[in-house]
């Protein structure tokens, strides 16, 4: 008699699949941390913020720009891989995004000693334009992703009933805090973008807009709190709707 094989996909729990995530951003974060070490080795530029500090290597424009670009793949792709419907795998990949953003500094800090602090200025990435920026601004944001993704993935749980979709403000709310937050950390290369691509290699910012990206920052916020009261409420509502039904 032949075995009978299930064609059903073999469940993994959540925690499971989220730690699986978590230690596939750490270590993404390491390889990335090495590339940057080696880049910034070459071009004698540790410390971002210092003069000249795009110099130009032809050689290296290109490569660079679609390893950032193939960066944001990868870990798209592990959050398609973990979840199951659209929302969880968004929310997977932005642990993995949360999670590499932090690590990538943890790692960068114990390789080359920088950033001395969470003040320093970083170039934070170069597509499509340089994004310019204090440490802490990213660290923000990626702390918010990693709770809003957290949060999902367990509202998705067998154990817990799923809330609601966020409603098109709350989503539309969040999406304008990310694009003022893209505005203040491209703010100075579109200041100067029509000036060509010497006066972008050259620019340093003087300042960072705080006001305008706690603004933002409050923004983006708005979908992690919604959620938060999604399950807080789910949570009191549950145990009434089962007493109901018994």
């Amino acid at each position: 008699m032949k075995p009978v094989i299930s064609s059903k996909p073999i469940s993994t729990p959540h925690q499971t699949r989220w730690c699986l995530v978590v230690l596939f951003a750490i270590a993404m974060a390491w390889v990335e941390a090495a590339v940057v070490l080696y880049l910034r080795t070459l071009t004698n530029r540790i410390e971002p913020y210092q003069p000249n500090p795009l110099p130009e290597f032809e050689a290296l424009d290109l490569p660079e720009m679609v390893r950032e670009a193939a960066t944001l793949i990868m870990l798209s792709t592990v959050g398609w891989l973990a979840g199951r419907r659209l929302r969880t795998r968004a929310a997977y990949a932005a642990v993995a995004f949360g999670i590499w953003d932090i690590f990538y500094y943890v790692f960068l800090r114990m390789l080359t000693g920088w950033p001395h602090s969470l003040r320093d200025w970083d170039i934070l990435f170069l597509l499509p334009l340089p994004w310019w920026g204090p440490v802490l601004a990213p660290v923000c944001i990626a702390i918010l992703m990693i709770f809003w993704g957290t949060l999902v993935i367990h509202s998705h749980s067998e154990r817990t009933e799923p809330p609601r979709c966020q409603s098109w403000r709350i989503i539309a709310t969040g999406s304008t805090g990310i694009a003022v937050a893209l505005y203040v950390f491209m703010a100075d290369a579109i200041r100067v973008a029509s000036q060509g691509k010497e006066a972008l290699r050259a620019m340093l910012p003087s300042s960072f807009n705080w006001p305008l990206f706690g603004f933002a920052l409050l923004l983006m916020a708005v979908p992690v709190i919604d959620l938060v009261r999604q399950t807080i409420r789910s949570r009191r509502v549950g145990p009434l709707v089962a007493d109901l039904t018994t």
